[in-house]
């Protein structure tokens, strides 16, 4: 049996996505699914005619499903699942402004999926994400390692980003971390950041390291600002196609994620952007990263600002 990855929802995220991962040349079948009447399957009939060019043999499939779970038997037996489902901002809005619309639909795509693809690894990047990634692992009742979410991997590739530029130095001499939530209470941790090895504190002012930390946290709310329709999509599906590969190899590669947290940092039960190993089971191990008191203190609090959002998706 080869491997086989979903990504539900055609959008500018989900098909970007399906195509990272085609490129990748990892898996033999790429499912993508959206509610759009035809939509799946013009993608792939288009992603499959790229195979020649881009020299990739993995199978793009395309399937429309419906209210009632019709269609979703295209994604049999997928070993990872990554979820794109649901709406995306608009100028203004804030993530957690689309929780009740994203909730239904989210829900209603983890259900099928815990029906026809129950041993699969879940990657979730529906937004407000840290509320969707504890919905989904409600709603499919899979074990928590095997639901995780997309976030921490954006938001450090934006920070490593904004150094970079700030400081006129190629983008992989620079190593950022951030952790927390996807949002407001958003955890950049210049303690565990570099230039070219030596400490991000050396390299540039605190006031600005600041900057540049707001300018993540409101990382997407600029792309949003400025495309007008839709949210990013390009930097996200990079990093959800990343995630997807990681767990297809069993790599163990250490990456910023939305995973449960579970005794780590001394914070319990909750889904929290951490640094996790991922591999087929998803997350293999949570990885504690050692942190100044401050950047301790400020994930304790990004912990208990989700853990309340989350109780309340419970019941959505």
């Amino acid at each position: 049996m080869g491997k086989k990855v979903t990504v539900v929802g055609a959008g500018f995220y989900g098909s970007t996505t399906a195509q990272r991962l085609a490129e990748y040349d990892v898996f033999d079948t790429v499912v993508i699914t959206d509610i759009v009447e035809g939509k799946p399957a013009g993608l792939a009939l288009d992603l499959n005619q790229s195979r020649a060019i881009e020299g990739f043999e993995t199978k793009v499939v395309g399937a429309t499903t419906g209210p009632n779970g019709e269609g979703y038997e295209a994604i049999e037996g997928s070993d990872v699942v990554v979820i794109t489902a649901g709406l995306p901002r608009k100028p203004g809005m804030s993530r957690m402004d689309l929780l009740e619309t994203n909730a239904k639909i989210v829900r209603q795509v983890s259900e099928n999926v815990a029906k026809y693809a129950p041993n699969a690894v879940v990657i979730v990047v529906s937004n407000p994400l840290d509320e969707m990634t504890a919905l989904a692992q409600i709603a499919t009742q899979f074990p928590h390692n095997r639901v995780l979410g997309q976030a921490g991997m954006l938001d450090t590739a934006r920070f490593t980003n904004f150094v970079a530029e700030a400081l006129s130095v190629p983008v992989k001499s620079v190593k950022t971390l951030t952790l927390g939530s996807h949002g407001d209470t958003m955890v950049p941790v210049p303690s565990q950041s570099t230039v070219n090895g030596a400490p991000l504190r050396d390299a540039m002012p605190a006031e600005q390291i600041e900057e540049l930390v707001v300018k993540t946290r409101n990382g997407g709310a600029e792309v949003v600002a400025l495309l007008k329709t839709g949210s990013a999509y390009y930097a996200p599906s990079a990093a959800a196609a990343r995630m997807a590969k990681a767990v297809a190899e069993d790599s163990g590669e250490v990456m910023p994620v939305c995973a449960w947290v579970d005794g780590e940092y001394g914070i319990s039960g909750v889904y929290l952007g951490v640094e996790a190993a991922i591999g087929a089971e998803g997350v293999k191990r949570v990885v504690e990263t050692d942190l100044d008191a401050d950047e301790l203190a400020s994930l304790k609090e990004a912990a208990e600002a989700v853990r309340a959002k989350q109780a309340d998706v419970a019941s959505m």
